[in-house]
């Protein structure tokens, strides 16, 4: 496929997902079922860039998204502005949700106005017990905080990506920061964790943690799990 340039910055467009490399040997090809042109869809690249940012659990860089949606980063910056705005209510309704840039990275988060009812329907589960899996990624975090998803993987052995967001919206864990070296959103448990659990401090946990893989025998899993921002 030809290549062009977005006429600003004069960069070249990403390939189009499922489009062959030189050598053109299968292997260099993506599946037909995932070769696509934003173009063509419905929304267009704008809508193809919602659908992303909409099952993002952490901040995705605009060049990330550019490789994704086969587009110029200028293009995909554009379009992020352009979904500020419109989130926003620059050109019609405002909307309960809003993008925000986060380091160097992009999220779709709820607007801060809705606050109270968001907290409402999240309190309204918390009766709701936690499952094995829960526990048990609860229980490393506490103890080995703060702490990334990938790390968190590397104890359990498993991916916990969707039990950290149950985590998250239970309110027991939040962000608390972002690891220097790889950029990993780094968990650590709430205050709301310490009254769950009827303790004052961290400090009265029972000692659990000397039973647990110390953290640094786990550097480079964030990568392999996707966590870096």
């Amino acid at each position: 496929m030809t290549q062009h340039t977005d006429g600003v910055g004069g960069e070249a467009a990403a390939p189009r997902p499922g489009a062959a490399s030189g050598s053109g040997t299968p292997e260099d090809t993506v599946p037909d079922e995932l070769a696509f042109d934003v173009a063509d869809l419905p929304g267009g690249a704008l809508g193809a860039l919602e659908a992303v940012l909409m099952v993002a659990d952490e901040p995705v860089s605009a060049v990330q998204l550019a490789t994704v949606l086969a587009l110029p980063t200028t293009e995909v910056e554009r379009l992020l502005t352009e979904l500020v705005g419109d989130y926003r209510g620059d050109s019609g309704r405002a909307r309960g949700f809003e993008l925000r840039q986060v380091g160097a990275g992009w999220r779709i988060y709820s607007a801060p106005a809705y606050a109270a009812v968001v907290g409402r329907f999240v309190l309204d589960g918390q009766s709701a017990r936690l499952t094995q899996a829960a526990l048990e990624t609860l229980a490393v975090i506490t103890y080995r905080q703060p702490v990334t998803r990938g790390q968190v993987s590397g104890v359990r052995g498993v991916n916990v990506d969707g039990v950290v967001r149950t985590l998250t919206t239970r309110g027991l864990v939040a962000e608390v920061g972002t690891d220097a070296t790889t950029g990993a959103v780094l968990y650590g448990t709430t205050g709301y964790f310490l009254e769950r659990m009827g303790l004052g401090s961290l400090d009265e946990l029972p000692p659990l943690a000397p039973y647990l893989p110390e953290i640094d025998a786990l550097d480079g899993v964030d990568t392999a799990e996707g966590d870096r921002r």
